[in-house]
C-alpha cells in the first residue's frame, strides 16, 4: 500500500521507499490524485490544475507523460500487481484505487467527523482524544512544497478551515474538562495569529475568566472590538458582547463545573 502525506510538506511512500517526484507539475497531479483517492479525477480538471485555463496544445500528450512517470514510479513499490493496478485509467479520467492507497487527509477528514459527533454527544473525553489525534497528523500548512493550481487551492484551504475548526472543537472539549490554565498559553497564540477570530476570542475569555484573569479576559474582549471597528467597521457579535457582560455580572454560568468523570489526557 501506499502511503501518502498532505498534511504538511508532500511525502509519498511505498515498501519503505520514497516515490514522490520532484518535478513541480507531477507533484501536482500527485497531490490532487491523492486528495481525491477513491474518485475519477478528470482530464480536463488536471489539466486545469497544472496549467490553469491556457493550457498549450501538447497538454494532453505531457499529462500522459506525466501519469507514465507516476506509475513508473509507482512500479517499483508494487508487491503485487501492477502500476496500472494502483492508478487507474477511467473514462476521461484517472484515480487511485481506495484499496491501494491511504492518504493522511482522507484518515484526517474521518477523525473529524469522529471528534464534531463525540462533542455533539457530549462526550468532551472522546471529542478530545480524536481531536488530539487527527491534528497530530499535520506536519505543516496543508501541500506547503507543492505547487498549487485553482483546485489545490481549494483543497489546501478547505483544509485549513477544517483544521481552525476542530482547533475549536478540541479546545472546547479541553475547556468543559477544567484545562482552562493548561489552554491560556496557546489560546493567546491563536488569538495574536487570528484576530478578529470571535471563536478564539471567546475562548481566551473564558479561560482567562476561569483562571481569575477577569481583567485580561475583558482586555481581549475590547482589543477584538478594536480590530472588528478599525478593519471592518464592524461591531463584536451579539453571543461576544453577551459573554463580556456575563464577566463584567461574574455570571455564575461561566464558572467551571466539573464533569463526573475524572479526565486522563491520552498519551
Amino acid at each position: 500500500m501506499l502511503e501518502i502525506n498532505v498534511l504538511g510538506p508532500m511525502e509519498a511512500t511505498g515498501a519503505g521507499r520514497c516515490i514522490a517526484p520532484t518535478a513541480a507539475k507531477p507533484r501536482q497531479v500527485l497531490a490532487l490524485l491523492a486528495l481525491r483517492a477513491g474518485e475519477v479525477v478528470s482530464v480536463s480538471t488536471l489539466v486545469e490544475e497544472i496549467w490553469g485555463e491556457k493550457p498549450p496544445r501538447s497538454a494532453l500528450t505531457t499529462l500522459q507523460t506525466y501519469i507514465l512517470q507516476l506509475r513508473r514510479l509507482i512500479g517499483r513499490v508494487v508487491l503485487s500487481g501492477s502500476a496500472k493496478d494502483v492508478l487507474l485509467t477511467r473514462y476521461n479520467g484517472y484515480l487511485f484505487a481506495p484499496e491501494a492507497v491511504m492518504v493522511d487527509a482522507q484518515l484526517y477528514d474521518g477523525l473529524v467527523d469522529e471528534a464534531n459527533q463525540a462533542s455533539e454527544n457530549g462526550d468532551h473525553v472522546e471529542a478530545y482524544r480524536v481531536a488530539r489525534q487527527a491534528l497530530d497528523l499535520w506536519s505543516g500548512d496543508a501541500l506547503i512544497d507543492v505547487l498549487r493550481g485553482v483546485h489545490l487551492s481549494i483543497e489546501a484551504t478547505r483544509l485549513e478551515q477544517s483544521r481552525l475548526g476542530l482547533l475549536e472543537t478540541r479546545i472546547a472539549a479541553e475547556l468543559h474538562l477544567g484545562r482552562h490554565h493548561m489552554l491560556l498559553g496557546e489560546l493567546a497564540v491563536l488569538v495574536a495569529r487570528n484576530p478578529m477570530h470571535e471563536n478564539f476570542c471567546a475562548k481566551l475569555m473564558i479561560a482567562l475568566y476561569r483562571s481569575g484573569q477577569r481583567w485580561r479576559a475583558l482586555e481581549v474582549y475590547q482589543r477584538v472590538r478594536s480590530e472588528l471597528a478599525d478593519e471592518l467597521g464592524l461591531e463584536p457579535s451579539a453571543r461576544l458582547q453577551q459573554l463580556q457582560h456575563a464577566i463584567l455580572s461574574a455570571d455564575p454560568a461561566l464558572d467551571f463545573v466539573a464533569p463526573n468523570a475524572l479526565f486522563t489526557q491520552p498519551t
